[in-house]
């Protein structure tokens, strides 16, 4: 019993290097941006790469200042408006393909899958035509609505499988005592699922704020562009600024790394909830 005690803490142990090990070399790609981003341009390109800066700066977040401003007002526009957006809409019909019998069901699935499939620049032009036509380039609302076409299945998806592990009793049980379809829905079915619409509500997010190709072809704009297309102000016939890009790509996935830090607890519940019954 003391043998395989013991040979069970070696193997935890062994796991627990071997999971270490993984995480330095998925991590190092960000800790390499981290550090380039206060470094000069010069040590960034010398022969012998260094995995701390010999001269630490400060001055491409400096450069970054003047033009955050705007840049961060549209990135936050854009991706809090996708992520309402795809939340009203995919939250109830997550609910509605969970509880009710609805014919064609499977091929609704399969709809939501191949959308996950099709690349974005397929989309592009119809989707500027329909703009077009209805006056929406160089405004929020169509890097809203595009960016929302991605997420809205992908939440459904993820939404679905919660919906349909939850206790069937609980509302009956809130109907009988005088409650409405409605009412079950908000007082019932969404405090209880809600790990997996906040995490839903994370990668909704996470979407929009990622946004670069629906920006660039919807916004012609300066003024319109959120941050991802912001980064290209550094790249030039004058050369490539890397330590602003660095730096400006740190800023980016800031936001993005607070969030899933905050909200671990909901996302690692919401992924796992409905694992069993799908």
């Amino acid at each position: 019993m003391r043998k395989i005690h013991l040979r069970d803490k070696q193997k935890n142990i062994l796991l627990s290097i071997l999971a270490v090990i993984i995480a330095c070399i998925f991590l190092f790609p960000l800790y390499w941006i981290i550090v380039n981003s206060f470094k000069i341009d010069s040590e960034i390109f010398s022969s012998v790469p260094t995995l701390w800066p010999k001269k630490f700066t400060i001055t491409a977040y400096k450069d970054l200042i003047g033009n955050l401003s705007v840049t961060l007002k549209n990135s936050v526009i854009i991706a809090i408006g996708s992520m309402i957006l795809s939340l009203v809409l995919s939250v109830p019909a997550a609910y509605g393909l969970a509880r009710y019998k609805v014919k064609g069901m499977k091929l609704f699935v399969l709809v939501f899958l191949v959308t996950q499939m099709l690349p974005a620049s397929l989309v592009l032009t119809p989707l500027f035509l329909i703009f077009s036509k209805l006056g929406l380039l160089n405004s929020y609302l169509a890097p809203i609505l595009s960016t929302a076409t991605i997420s809205i299945p992908f939440v459904v998806l993820m939404l679905r499988p919660g919906f349909l592990s939850m206790p069937k009793e609980l509302e009956d049980a809130a109907k009988i005592d005088g409650c409405t379809s409605l009412g079950v829905f908000f007082r019932i079915c969404i405090p209880i699922s809600k790990p997996t619409v906040i995490t839903a509500a994370c990668f909704s997010f996470v979407f929009g704020w990622n946004d670069l190709v629906y920006s660039m072809t919807f916004n012609t704009k300066d003024t319109m562009r959120p941050m991802t297309s912001a980064i290209y102000t550094y790249m030039n016939q004058y050369g490539t600024k890397w330590n602003s890009i660095m730096a400006y790509g740190v800023l980016l996935i800031l936001p993005c790394c607070i969030i899933f830090l905050t909200m671990q607890k909901h996302i690692v519940e919401g992924m796992t909830s409905g694992s069993v019954k799908g």
